[in-house]
Protein backbone atom coordinates (compact mmCIF):
# COMPACT_ATOMS: atom_id res chain seq x y z
CA UNK A 1 0.00 0.00 0.00
CA UNK A 2 1.39 3.51 -0.60
CA UNK A 3 1.87 5.03 2.76
CA UNK A 4 0.47 8.46 2.09
CA UNK A 5 -2.58 6.92 1.54
CA UNK A 6 -5.25 6.48 4.33
CA UNK A 7 -5.94 3.72 6.06
CA UNK A 8 -7.79 4.01 9.33
CA UNK A 9 -9.86 1.55 11.37
CA UNK A 10 -11.93 2.63 14.42
CA UNK A 11 -14.08 0.34 16.95
CA UNK A 12 -16.47 2.32 18.71
CA UNK A 13 -17.58 0.30 21.07
CA UNK A 14 -20.28 2.98 23.01
CA UNK A 15 -22.09 2.93 19.10
CA UNK A 16 -21.23 -0.93 18.37
CA UNK A 17 -19.64 0.36 14.89
CA UNK A 18 -16.74 -0.20 13.30
CA UNK A 19 -15.27 2.90 10.95
CA UNK A 20 -13.21 2.60 8.26
CA UNK A 21 -11.46 5.45 6.06
CA UNK A 22 -9.15 4.01 3.17
CA UNK A 23 -7.79 5.57 0.19
CA UNK A 24 -6.81 3.80 -3.35
CA UNK A 25 -4.90 5.24 -6.16
CA UNK A 26 -7.52 4.97 -8.57
CA UNK A 27 -10.27 6.93 -9.94
CA UNK A 28 -13.82 7.17 -8.59
CA UNK A 29 -15.11 4.68 -11.24
CA UNK A 30 -12.73 2.15 -11.21
CA UNK A 31 -12.67 2.07 -7.19
CA UNK A 32 -16.80 1.62 -7.44
CA UNK A 33 -17.12 -0.51 -10.33
CA UNK A 34 -14.01 -2.68 -7.80
CA UNK A 35 -16.92 -2.54 -5.14
CA UNK A 36 -19.92 -3.15 -7.26
CA UNK A 37 -18.89 -5.86 -10.40
CA UNK A 38 -18.68 -9.76 -9.19
CA UNK A 39 -15.96 -9.95 -11.80
CA UNK A 40 -14.10 -7.96 -9.70
CA UNK A 41 -15.38 -8.52 -6.23
CA UNK A 42 -13.94 -11.64 -6.76
CA UNK A 43 -10.50 -10.65 -7.26
CA UNK A 44 -10.18 -9.07 -3.92
CA UNK A 45 -13.11 -9.61 -2.09
CA UNK A 46 -11.65 -12.62 0.13
CA UNK A 47 -8.26 -12.20 2.48
CA UNK A 48 -5.39 -14.80 0.65
CA UNK A 49 -5.29 -17.37 0.71
CA UNK A 50 -9.32 -17.60 0.82
CA UNK A 51 -11.08 -16.75 -2.80
CA UNK A 52 -14.35 -15.20 -3.50
CA UNK A 53 -17.10 -16.98 -6.04
CA UNK A 54 -19.92 -14.67 -6.89
CA UNK A 55 -22.98 -17.17 -6.80
CA UNK A 56 -25.45 -14.66 -7.79
CA UNK A 57 -25.56 -10.56 -7.57
CA UNK A 58 -28.49 -7.99 -8.25
CA UNK A 59 -26.61 -5.00 -7.49
CA UNK A 60 -29.86 -2.67 -6.98
CA UNK A 61 -32.04 -1.66 -4.19
CA UNK A 62 -34.04 -4.83 -2.79
CA UNK A 63 -31.41 -6.91 -4.79
CA UNK A 64 -28.74 -9.49 -3.18
CA UNK A 65 -25.30 -10.53 -3.59
CA UNK A 66 -24.65 -14.21 -2.85
CA UNK A 67 -21.25 -15.27 -2.47
CA UNK A 68 -19.00 -17.70 -0.85
CA UNK A 69 -15.32 -17.77 0.35
CA UNK A 70 -13.05 -20.85 -0.28
CA UNK A 71 -10.37 -21.92 1.52
CA UNK A 72 -7.19 -23.54 -0.14
CA UNK A 73 -8.90 -27.06 1.72
CA UNK A 74 -11.96 -25.91 -0.28
CA UNK A 75 -14.09 -25.61 2.69
CA UNK A 76 -17.35 -22.82 1.71
CA UNK A 77 -18.34 -20.10 4.01
CA UNK A 78 -21.29 -18.52 2.43
CA UNK A 79 -22.19 -14.95 2.81
CA UNK A 80 -25.08 -12.80 1.22
CA UNK A 81 -25.51 -8.75 1.07
CA UNK A 82 -28.89 -7.51 0.89
CA UNK A 83 -28.98 -4.22 -0.60
CA UNK A 84 -30.86 -1.73 0.80
CA UNK A 85 -29.81 1.53 -0.40
CA UNK A 86 -27.73 2.40 -3.83
CA UNK A 87 -26.57 6.34 -5.15
CA UNK A 88 -24.57 5.60 -8.32
CA UNK A 89 -20.63 6.68 -7.52
CA UNK A 90 -21.41 8.21 -4.23
CA UNK A 91 -22.68 5.41 -1.88
CA UNK A 92 -24.62 2.29 -1.04
CA UNK A 93 -25.85 0.31 2.33
CA UNK A 94 -26.27 -2.82 2.68
CA UNK A 95 -26.97 -5.80 5.36
CA UNK A 96 -24.73 -8.52 5.61
CA UNK A 97 -24.99 -11.75 6.80
CA UNK A 98 -23.40 -15.39 6.92
CA UNK A 99 -25.48 -17.81 5.42
CA UNK A 100 -26.18 -21.28 4.00
CA UNK A 101 -26.45 -21.59 -0.36
CA UNK A 102 -29.54 -20.53 -0.93
CA UNK A 103 -29.14 -17.35 1.17
CA UNK A 104 -30.69 -18.73 4.58
CA UNK A 105 -29.37 -17.00 7.40
CA UNK A 106 -27.32 -18.05 10.04
CA UNK A 107 -29.05 -16.88 13.02
CA UNK A 108 -26.06 -17.37 15.14
CA UNK A 109 -24.08 -15.38 13.74
CA UNK A 110 -24.00 -11.39 13.85
CA UNK A 111 -25.28 -9.52 10.60
CA UNK A 112 -23.60 -6.13 9.93
CA UNK A 113 -24.99 -3.39 8.23
CA UNK A 114 -22.54 -1.64 5.95
CA UNK A 115 -22.57 1.90 4.49
CA UNK A 116 -19.86 2.78 1.93
CA UNK A 117 -19.46 6.59 0.80
CA UNK A 118 -17.16 6.88 -2.13
CA UNK A 119 -15.27 10.49 -3.22
CA UNK A 120 -13.03 11.28 -5.43
CA UNK A 121 -9.98 13.22 -3.55
CA UNK A 122 -7.55 14.52 -5.86
CA UNK A 123 -5.91 11.84 -7.63
CA UNK A 124 -7.17 8.72 -5.48
CA UNK A 125 -10.61 7.60 -4.28
CA UNK A 126 -11.81 7.67 -0.28
CA UNK A 127 -14.07 4.78 0.20
CA UNK A 128 -15.72 5.77 3.88
CA UNK A 129 -17.31 2.35 5.43
CA UNK A 130 -19.35 2.30 8.67
CA UNK A 131 -20.41 -0.90 9.95
CA UNK A 132 -22.87 -1.20 12.37
CA UNK A 133 -24.39 -3.70 14.68
CA UNK A 134 -26.97 -4.79 16.89
CA UNK A 135 -25.52 -5.39 19.77
CA UNK A 136 -22.07 -5.02 21.48
CA UNK A 137 -21.47 -8.51 21.66
CA UNK A 138 -22.12 -8.93 17.76
CA UNK A 139 -19.35 -6.18 16.94
CA UNK A 140 -16.80 -7.92 19.52
CA UNK A 141 -17.18 -10.93 18.04
CA UNK A 142 -16.31 -10.13 14.36
CA UNK A 143 -13.38 -8.26 15.71
CA UNK A 144 -12.51 -12.26 17.69
CA UNK A 145 -12.91 -13.70 14.46
CA UNK A 146 -10.37 -11.32 12.43
CA UNK A 147 -12.16 -9.32 11.09
CA UNK A 148 -9.74 -6.06 11.27
CA UNK A 149 -7.02 -8.36 9.66
CA UNK A 150 -9.18 -10.08 7.37
CA UNK A 151 -10.50 -6.67 5.98
CA UNK A 152 -6.89 -5.10 6.01
CA UNK A 153 -5.32 -8.32 3.79
CA UNK A 154 -8.68 -7.58 1.34
CA UNK A 155 -7.64 -3.58 1.16
CA UNK A 156 -4.04 -4.58 -0.05
CA UNK A 157 -5.55 -6.60 -2.72
CA UNK A 158 -7.67 -3.69 -3.93
CA UNK A 159 -4.67 -1.96 -3.99
CA UNK A 160 -2.89 -4.96 -6.46
CA UNK A 161 -6.02 -5.15 -8.58
CA UNK A 162 -6.25 -1.31 -9.10
CA UNK A 163 -2.72 -1.11 -10.10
Amino acid sequence: MNPVLQFDFVVDQENKSIHVKRAFAASLDRVWNAWTQPELLDQWWAPRPYRTVTQSMDFREGGMWLYYMISPENDKHWCKNDYQSIEPQKRFSGLDAFCDENGNVNMEMPRTRWTNVFSAEGDHTLVSITLQYERLADLEKIIELGFKEGFSMAMGNLDELLA
